[in-house]
């Protein structure tokens, strides 16, 4: 399909088409790569999340279907919210946006919340302003250069959102290789544990979040009791596996 520049059905309509010198050239160009390690959504510039299409270059993390979760977890809540307080209009932080997937499948769902997306790499900015366009969501996002929440002022949000790096390089030699050669550093290692960047953005998020507002983040499941620790001064605190039973989302509400 990418090599041919074509849908699914055309592809398996026309089984008997003979392949042009460059369709060929693009086509082997594409496997050599992929034979090197390179995945395939940075070769395609594809990826598909929440039913939406995703430019993905290496300078944003591939999203992954286990994130999902993460909007699942904000849906739930966002519209508990919305039946305690009809009309409320929710303002959304997604720190650490990548290629915007997380902020922008959060605006197609609510229409009428207000959502800043940080991200520290300029690079990964253009990407995630690219994605909001051609998904005509733009409007409802304001897209910002900061680590993590720097710059917000305190009681701001009702929810803030992350999906933070959280792998540590003690753990590299069992990060898929693919992921540790090519995938943006800053967005998957944390530190020496993979908590560096979490126990950072918690008292951030406490204090950028109004009082009851909630912090969901994914996480590594190799760490939940670690992550428990750091919101001790936090309730509600919940837990969400994905479809392995792995921990993947952690929820958090601000007293």
């Amino acid at each position: 399909m990418f090599s041919l520049d074509c849908d699914r059905a055309h592809l398996y309509a026309h089984p008997e088409r003979a392949l042009a010198a460059e369709e060929v050239t693009r086509y082997e160009g594409a496997l050599a790569e992929r034979v090197c390690g390179v995945p395939a959504q940075y070769i395609t510039g594809h990826q598909e999340f929440w039913g939406m299409d995703f430019i993905v270059t290496p300078a944003v993390l591939i999203p992954r279907p286990e994130t999902e979760h993460v909007i699942e977890t904000v849906l739930e809540l966002a519209r508990a919210a919305s039946e305690a307080n009809p009309g409320q209009m929710l303002r959304i932080a997604d720190v650490g946006t990548g290629s915007g997937c997380i902020a922008l499948a959060l605006a197609h769902e609510l229409l009428h919340a207000e959502i800043l997306a940080t991200d520290v790499s300029t690079a990964a900015l253009e990407i995630a302003r690219a994605n909001a366009a051609r998904h005509a969501v733009g409007g409802h996002i304001d897209f910002r250069e900061a680590d993590l929440l720097a710059g917000c002022a305190d009681n701001t949000f009702d929810f803030v959102v992350s999906n933070p790096p959280y792998v540590g390089e003690s753990e590299e030699d069992e990060v898929q290789l693919e992921v540790r050669k090519f995938e943006p550093r800053n967005a998957v290692f944390a530190g020496s544990t993979g908590l560096e960047t979490i126990a950072r953005l918690v008292p951030q998020a406490r204090s950028a979040l109004r009082p009851g507002g909630w912090l969901v983040m994914e996480i590594s499941g190799t760490f939940v009791e670690g992550v428990q620790q750091l919101l001790d001064e936090w309730s509600d605190i919940k837990i969400v596996q994905d479809l392995q039973g792995i921990s993947r989302v952690i929820v958090a509400r601000k007293m």
